[in-house]
């Protein structure tokens, strides 16, 4: 671990939310800035959505490097950058701000967060292997389904409590050779990976009631839900003997492009930051 110096010359990034005290990323960051022994700091920044554009240009005035966006501010922040990603374009949402000769640009990391999670738990996944089904159709289950398509996914199914909300997202997503469709429930003895990108899981919400008996032996099952740290979902899978993929390494896969960006070094994502982002999560 290196030693952290703060100087006049610090670069310093944060998290815009509302609240923003929920948010892990200060740990992670912080500890890849104490990791590596950088001149800079990673802050929290709680913002009222009213206050929003205002404390984004307001920082990025007084010399930030760029920032994080969490709920509820992932949409506003689409609207209020100069530029974009073409992946965040297509997500519609934004989650990381880089900040350049007071211009903003807006990424969207959390597909690539997802897919580096995924081939971690389970590198013998391909993508062009089979069907994969998507489970909610939010902003988290945009972004996951934008990358599964453009690694080369050939048919994407999406199941939603609400079905309008699902057939819009499928609309968006239809371009390319990949069949993108929407089913009332998961057509899961064709599917080679299922992925839950709905809180249902989560502590202090409803669990996922799913039936994985039907799924292939070969099959994957992720869950972006990372509290527990071990959802019911997750084992599950395990019981099965299937290959299963916890929230947690998305969370911290999707930081890397931003501090890359930021603080100018490329970070990497093992157990030992696993430990410091997840010590007070519970087990299960």
């Amino acid at each position: 671990m290196g030693s952290q110096r703060i100087t006049g010359k610090a670069r310093v990034a944060g998290v815009f939310g509302w609240p923003a005290g929920h948010s892990r990323s200060p740990q992670l960051h912080n500890h890849w800035i104490a990791r590596y022994g950088l001149d800079a700091a990673y802050v929290p920044l709680p913002t009222p959505p009213e206050q929003f554009a205002t404390a984004v240009r307001g920082v990025m005035a007084a010399g930030f490097a760029g920032a994080n966006v969490t709920l509820p501010h992932k949409e506003a922040a689409f609207a209020l950058c100069d530029s974009l990603t073409p992946y965040a374009r297509r997500c519609g949402a934004v989650n990381t701000l880089i900040f350049q000769d007071g211009r903003i640009l807006g990424d969207n990391t959390d597909g690539f967060g997802f897919l580096e999670n995924l081939r971690t738990h389970a590198p013998f996944w391909q993508a062009g292997a089979g069907p994969a089904v998507l489970l909610g159709a939010g902003g988290a289950a945009r972004a996951i389904a934008c990358a599964l398509l453009d690694a080369g996914v050939p048919e994407l199914v999406i199941v939603n409590r609400n079905r309008n909300r699902a057939e819009a997202l499928a609309a968006a997503l239809q371009a390319g050779p990949a069949q993108v469709r929407v089913a009332d429930a998961p057509p899961l003895a064709q599917a080679l990976l299922l992925v839950n990108a709905t809180s249902l899981g989560m502590a202090g919400q409803p669990p996922l009631e799913i039936d994985l008996s039907p799924l292939p032996v070969e099959a994957v099952v992720a869950d972006i839900v990372y509290v527990p740290l071990e959802t019911a979902l997750i084992s599950a899978a395990r019981a099965r003997g299937l290959a299963a993929v916890p929230g947690l390494g998305m969370l911290l896969h999707q930081a890397r492009p931003g501090f890359a960006a930021w603080f100018g070094l490329q970070p990497v994502v093992d157990a030992e930051l696993e430990r410091a982002v997840a010590g007070d999560i519970p087990p299960r």
